[in-house]
């Protein structure tokens, strides 16, 4: 049972993960700061807070578990901020999708006490949407959380963020930073990146009018996370740099031996990459197909 929450950002994942505290009972105040105002008295209004502050230090005052889900280009400010007042108890953890920068931006402004306390994590869920009005109770319900505990973290202080993650539902897994933002920066940074640029790449075309008028639900479904929060991936994109660069090296070497094959005319060559890019879907998502 958590006394207090402090939640700082009060958008989709740090609300989400208070309602679905609330919805099993598992906390008992829910404090929330955003830098907006209108935001923070939306959450409230949801029932995501039960009362809102005016900064982030006054937010983890007597909190007992401290939530960070603000942009990751934001959290150094947060973590400076936050450190006079946070409860030597406490466990902090976050839910920003690049870890190497935010670990970095915690252990230079959190003590060395306090850098022990801190337990970073990523919870591997979300929509298009964002805001408060996006969250919801059962958005981490069989999804991944990983977390990447530091040396310094106490077994205890990593038991209680697993505790956290599983009552709400998620399935959590554990590894470290280096690889996380290895592995996200594939399976995650990578195809925004790719939706965003097709979207942007057709809106440049003289009849984009008429593209988009005609688009196929497979457009919308590729497109979809086109739609999610820019602030939020521009700060991923620039967090992450290191990893992403060469991960979208390696995409635009793949699109372009397609344009190769296709230029040549060799439909053989074409068929056996999507065979093969086919077989490995199947496989990932649809096992009992790619078995039949």
């Amino acid at each position: 049972m958590i006394n207090r929450l402090a939640l700082i950002g009060l958008g989709l994942i740090g609300g989400s993960l208070s309602l679905a505290l609330k919805e099993r009972g598992l906390v008992g105040e829910v404090v929330g700061y955003s830098r907006q105002l209108q935001t923070r008295l939306r959450a409230r209004e949801l029932g995501l807070i039960d009362r809102p502050v005016d900064s982030a230090a006054e937010a983890v005052r007597g909190a007992d578990v401290v939530f960070i889900a603000t942009p990751v280009q934001a959290m150094a400010s947060v973590f400076a901020e936050i450190a006079p007042e946070l409860d030597p108890h406490a466990l902090i953890t976050d839910g920003g999708s690049v870890k190497g920068s935010v670990v970095a931006a915690a252990k230079t402004a959190l003590s060395p006490a306090q850098w022990g306390q801190f337990v970073p994590g990523h919870p591997i869920a979300g929509t298009e949407r964002s805001g408060p009005d996006a969250a919801f109770a059962s958005l981490f319900v069989d999804h991944r959380v990983i977390l990447t505990p530091i040396n310094e973290n106490a077994p205890e202080m990593v038991a209680r963020a697993v505790d956290l993650w599983q009552s709400v539902g998620a399935v959590v897994e554990q590894m470290s930073v280096q690889h996380h933002d290895h592995v996200l920066a594939a399976t995650s940074h990578l195809p925004h990146l790719a939706a965003f640029g097709l979207v942007s790449a057709l809106s440049r075309l003289e009849e984009r009018y008429e593209v988009f008028r005609y688009a196929a639900g497979g457009f919308r479904d590729f497109s979809r996370i086109a739609s999610s929060d820019p602030q939020m991936w521009r700060d991923i994109c620039v967090a992450n740099r290191d990893e992403l660069l060469p991960m979208l090296d390696h995409y635009l070497v793949e699109l372009n031996r397609l344009r190769q094959l296709i230029e040549a005319r060799d439909s053989a060559g074409v068929e056996k990459l999507f065979a093969d890019a086919k077989a490995v879907r199947d496989a990932l998502y649809c096992p009992a197909t790619s078995q039949s």
